[in-house]
């Protein structure tokens, strides 16, 4: 399918100027409007596998978050929500659906809640146990205290190393080329958050009970329990749910798996997005 002159345009990194800081985006294909947050320590390239299975039927809007990838700013899930209702304002755009992994579904898990006429369906990939509660990301999950140290150390590159070898940013695919392109992304990762916390109230959790959007809550089969178990209570609160669990495919199963998770979210979207 050949995209539109409307669309050539579009192609390539896109920035946003925000408070404080700038957001790289790019803005794919046409139909229905699908924002892409990606989780802890990458950025919009997770998104790589998705974007020409599904920029025939989708416009795809994918962003660095702040503080991560090649945007700036100080990392925070709060700006993460306002930076993406500004890019609905800049892009013109009354109505999303919205994919977030792991600490970016906590984004689109505040965002469908708090603008429901704004978000037609959303998808929560590995979402974390901090959307369905106050406490944050479990010690035992991530040893952040430990991150942290090695970074005010200024031992970046041992904490990549560590993490590379951390259960959430393990691929169990053999594709070379998704190996680089995870160990791209982690290159990139500036750890400004670990270096830098989060100054002033962190973002709460958001009121599940108020999101009345189709949803889609997904998990990788071999991802960590906690995660797995983290997904089955946030879909057994949503009202309208459907789960996915992704054969042979741990905490980023569009990386692991990309035929099927493209499969079942172009599927989904189909039924769901305007």
């Amino acid at each position: 399918m050949t995209d539109s002159p409307a669309a050539d345009h579009r192609r390539g990194d896109l920035q946003l100027s925000v408070s404080a800081g700038r957001v790289r985006f790019r803005d794919e294909g046409t139909g229905p409007a699908v924002v892409l947050v990606h989780g802890w320590t990458l950025d919009l390239d997770q998104w790589q596998p998705q974007a020409p299975a599904l920029s025939d039927a989708f416009r795809l809007i994918r962003l660095d978050r702040r503080g991560f990838g090649l945007s700036s700013g100080q990392p925070s899930l709060a700006h993460d929500v306002s930076d993406v209702r500004a890019l609905m304002k800049h892009l013109s755009l009354r109505s999303i659906a919205l994919v977030g992994m792991s600490q970016g579904a906590r984004v689109a898990a505040h965002l469908a809640a708090e603008s429901p006429d704004c978000v037609s369906c959303v998808v929560f990939d590995g979402p974390p146990s901090g959307i369905l509660s106050a406490a944050s990301v479990a010690e035992e999950e991530i040893p952040v205290a430990a991150y942290r140290a090695l970074i005010r150390d200024g031992r970046i590159e041992e904490f990549r190393n560590e993490w590379r070898n951390h259960p959430l940013a393990q691929l169990h695919t053999t594709d070379a080329g998704t190996h680089e392109l995870l160990h791209r992304m982690l290159s990139r990762y500036p750890a400004v958050d670990l270096r830098e916390p989060e100054s002033g109230p962190g973002l709460p959790p958001a009121r599940i009970e108020s999101i009345r959007a189709p949803a889609l809550v997904v998990s990788g089969a071999l991802d960590l329990e906690s995660r797995i178990r983290s997904a089955d209570a946030l879909a057994n609160a949503l009202p309208r749910c459907e789960r996915l669990i992704v054969p042979g495919a741990g905490h980023l199963p569009n990386l692991d798996y990309p035929a099927h998770y493209n499969t079942r979210l172009r599927r989904f979207l189909q039924r769901f997005a305007t």
